[in-house]
């Protein structure tokens, strides 16, 4: 595999794509075919803003796992943001650097031409970055599978992501890596339909009625990764843990309790929920010491997909939580070390120290 240490990515976003096809993964096939006029004339209607909300995509999941590949050099979406379901998120877009490409449609409900775009400035990008090892595609579409050959043949380590049910079998085969968009960390999954449902109405969500795997074409990779339950620290643990400075100190007193983490086989969506701030939260309302807790989850998380061992480098799991929030520091934290960021967080990751070698994991819930 690639260097992802050293690596530099470009993403590149076909948003009309990911956004229609989870919102047909949400509410059922050609579903948006269904609400695209209704959506056109008037998305602040109660049912239809409902359902746009219910089928909301989350960008910050598609670049943080864009991130576990290395540097992000530049973030581009391809859309016609004029449209209303793609407008509501530009704020969103903005705000995580992401470069907006606007297509305007020659006709009415006509192709915007973004596979053309995104093609062309990615073959462009590549002649003109010549340090640039990782391209991640954002689509479905099989017309992307010669820009993947092609980005292949010029030394580059192609990732596909796209939403199950709705990419091309050609398009994962011609990446050297692909990712399911349901799978990654932090997305929530829609409703399965039930029975005998031939309109199935989606909703994102935990705790969903579970049906039949052979009535459910999309069953198998719409399942969430499984994530470990993690149980309470013990006393050893505790006194392994060294005292942090007076000042994280303090913030932790005044800090609300502890969450209560989930029960034993718990999806990764549920691991990380007790971290993680509601959807409206300013970004200052938030406790540092839960956010924290939840990036070093999702960090250590996204390691081990790629690396069977489990145990990672302290400092490959600080760079990756560096890449999804810029902004962590554990000083910042009341941490003199990220070493002792990790120890207090004991019944989170298991640490060890072996002569200059610094180790981190998920802590095993299977004792």
């Amino acid at each position: 595999m690639a260097d992802t240490q050293n690596g530099r990515v470009a993403v590149y976003l076909d948003f009309d794509n990911i956004v229609l096809s989870w919102y047909d993964r949400v509410h059922g096939r050609n579903s948006f075919s269904r609400d695209r006029q209704r959506i056109t004339e008037d998305p602040t209607a109660p049912d239809i803003a409902e359902r746009m909300r219910a089928a909301a995509v989350d960008v910050g999941a598609i670049i943080d796992y864009a991130s576990s590949f290395g540097t992000l050099v530049l973030t581009r979406a391809y859309a016609d943001w004029s449209a209303p379901i793609n407008a509501v998120y530009r704020s969103q877009l903005v705000a995580r650097a992401v470069d907006l490409v606007q297509l305007f449609p020659a006709a009415a409900y006509a192709k915007n031409g973004a596979d053309i775009r995104l093609a062309v400035d990615t073959v462009e990008d590549m002649f003109r970055l010549d340090d640039l090892t990782h391209v991640v595609i954002v689509a479905g579409d099989s017309d992307y599978v010669p820009l993947a050959q092609r980005c292949k043949r010029l030394g580059r380590y192609v990732v596909g992501i796209g939403v199950a049910g709705s990419t091309a079998k050609s398009l994962k085969a011609a990446c050297d890596e692909f990712a399911s968009y349901d799978a990654l960390p932090g997305v929530e999954l829609p409703e399965r339909p039930e029975r005998g449902q031939s309109s199935p109405q989606g909703r994102r969500g935990r705790g969903s009625a579970a049906a039949d795997p052979e009535d459910t074409p999309q069953a198998e990779t719409a399942t969430a990764a499984k994530g470990a339950a993690k149980p309470e620290a013990t006393s050893a643990d505790a006194e392994a843990a060294p005292a942090p400075s007076t000042r994280g100190r303090r913030r932790r007193q005044e800090a609300a309790p502890e969450p209560v983490l989930p029960a034993e086989d718990a999806t990764l969506e549920e691991l990380l929920e007790p971290f993680a701030d509601g959807e409206d939260a300013d970004d200052d309302d938030g406790d540092p010491d839960l956010e924290a807790t939840g990036l070093l989850i999702r960090a250590l998380w996204l390691g081990q997909e790629k690396d069977d061992s489990g145990w990672l480098y302290s400092s490959a799991v600080k760079q990756q939580m560096r890449r999804m929030d810029p902004s962590f520091s554990e000083r910042a934290l009341g941490f003199r070390s990220f070493s002792d960021f990790l120890k207090s967080r004991a019944e989170i990751a298991e640490f060890e120290e072996t002569g200059h070698e610094r180790l981190v994991r998920l802590r095993d819930q299977s004792r």
